[in-house]
C-alpha cells in the first residue's frame, strides 16, 4: 500500500481508542487543575465568609457553556456532566447536606442528585415535613421538595409547610417521573395491594383499575417506602422507580404505568436564608410568593392588576384554604423575573399593599431549555 493509500484509509478501532485514551488523559489534569482552582476559591469565600455553594453562579456557568457549545455532544448532557464537575470540586471542601423524601430510590433522591450532582452527603428523611425541619434546625443545608406535578397538580403538603417555616426557595429542578410496578416475584397474580406515595397512586389510576381492580391501594409515605415494604411480602406490589428496584432487589412488572406519558414533577430547593442568601439575578429567574387578600368583591382581580401593570407575567397561581373557618384562600403565585428588576419590585411593592397577607417565598434561577 503506498503512503497516499494508507493517509486515505479510515482509522482503526485501535487507533481511535488511543485517541479517546489520550483525550481522557487530557481532561483528567485539566479537572484536576480546575479543582486547585476551585480549591483557592472556596479558602476565598472561607475568609469572607460567603457561601460555597450558590445556585445562581452554578446556573450562569452551564447557561454559558450550552450557549458556547457547538456539538456534537447535545446541550441536554451539558449540564448534568458540569453539575457533576462541580458537585466535585463542592466536595473537596465539604460534602453539600442535601435533605430529600426517603428512603434511596425515590424520584425526590433523583431530583437531588440531578440538581447537586452525586457528591452530596445525602440526608433522606421519612415525610416533607421533616424535610422541612432538617433543613430549619441546619442538619442539612439543602432540601429538595415536590411542589407540583403535571397530572396532579400542586403538592398541597408541600406547599402548607412553606407558610410556616422560614426557608426560602432557592433553585428549582424537574423530573421526568417514570411509574413502574414492581413485586418480590414475577407475576401478577396474588397481589392484593398496590403501595406509593399517594401522588403516585393517582398518576397511575387508571392502569390500576384496568390491571389490578380488586387490589387494595394503600397510600405510603415514598415510593421508595413502598418498594421497601413489598419486598418482604410477596403478596404487595409497588409502585416506584426503576432505581428504588435495584436498591430492594424487586422484579419490574410493568414499567411507564403513568397514565399521562409526558408525566413530570417540578421540586424546590430550599434553604435557610442567613446560611444561603437569595439567588442574585441572572436574567433567567422565577420569584414565588403567597399571598392572601379580605374577602370581598373584586379582591382576587385587584390583586392582579399591578402584575399587568408593569408587565410582570405570571406562571403559576394556585389557591389553598386559610383553615380560617371563613372561606379564605392563601394564593401561591409564582411570576417570571428578580425583585432586582426595578419593573418587577414595583408591581410586588403595589401587591404587598393590596395583600391582607405577603410572603415572598424566593427568587431562583430557572432552566433554560
Amino acid at each position: 500500500m503506498s503512503d497516499r493509500e494508507a493517509a486515505a484509509s479510515p482509522p482503526t478501532l485501535q487507533a481511535l481508542r488511543e485517541q479517546i485514551d489520550a483525550i481522557d488523559g487530557e481532561l483528567l489534569v485539566l479537572l484536576n487543575r480546575r479543582a486547585r482552582v476551585a480549591l483557592a476559591v472556596g479558602e476565598l469565600k472561607k475568609r469572607e465568609g460567603s457561601p460555597v455553594f450558590r445556585p445562581e453562579r452554578e446556573a450562569q456557568v452551564i447557561d454559558g457553556l450550552k450557549k458556547a457549545n457547538q456539538g456534537p455532544l447535545p446541550d441536554a448532557c451539558v449540564a448534568p456532566i458540569w453539575r457533576e464537575i462541580m458537585s466535585a470540586s463542592r466536595s473537596l471542601e465539604a460534602p453539600t447536606r442535601v435533605a430529600y423524601l426517603g428512603p434511596a430510590g425515590t424520584f425526590s433522591e433523583l431530583a437531588a442528585l440531578g440538581y447537586f450532582g452525586s457528591s452530596i452527603a445525602r440526608v433522606p428523611c421519612a415525610s416533607i415535613d421533616e424535610v422541612f425541619r432538617a433543613t430549619s434546625a441546619g442538619a442539612a443545608d439543602f432540601g429538595v421538595v415536590p411542589v407540583e406535578n403535571s397530572t396532579e397538580g400542586m403538592v398541597a403538603r408541600s406547599l402548607d409547610l412553606f407558610l410556616h417555616t422560614p426557608l426560602a426557595i432557592v433553585g428549582e429542578t424537574s423530573l421526568f417521573v417514570r411509574h413502574n410496578l414492581m413485586r418480590s416475584v414475577s407475576g401478577l397474580e396474588g397481589i392484593t395491594a398496590v403501595l406509593a406515595h399517594p401522588q403516585a397512586l393517582a398518576q397511575c389510576h387508571a392502569w390500576i383499575s384496568a390491571r389490578l381492580p380488586k387490589a387494595e391501594r394503600r397510600p405510603v409515605a415514598s415510593n421508595a417506602e413502598g418498594a421497601r415494604l413489598a419486598a418482604a411480602d410477596d403478596t404487595l406490589a409497588a409502585i416506584a422507580s426503576e432505581r428504588a428496584a435495584s436498591e430492594f432487589g424487586l422484579h419490574i412488572l410493568a414499567p411507564a404505568i403513568q397514565d399521562e406519558a409526558h408525566n413530570r414533577t417540578r421540586f424546590a430547593i430550599v434553604a435557610e436564608p442567613t446560611r444561603c442568601p437569595s439567588p442574585r439575578a441572572t436574567g433567567h429567574d422565577c420569584t414565588s410568593l403567597v399571598v392572601s387578600v379580605v374577602n370581598r368583591p373584586g379582591a382576587v382581580h385587584d390583586m392582579l392588576v399591578p402584575l399587568k401593570n408593569h408587565g410582570v407575567s405570571m406562571t403559576r397561581f394556585e389557591s389553598r384554604p386559610a383553615r380560617s373557618g371563613q372561606w379564605e384562600y392563601y394564593f401561591y403565585i409564582d411570576i417570571e423575573g428578580h425583585t432586582e428588576e426595578p419593573r418587577v419590585a414595583a408591581a410586588l411593592a403595589e401587591l404587598r399593599a393590596a395583600c391582607a397577607f405577603f410572603k415572598i417565598l424566593g427568587c431562583y434561577p430557572v432552566d433554560v431549555h
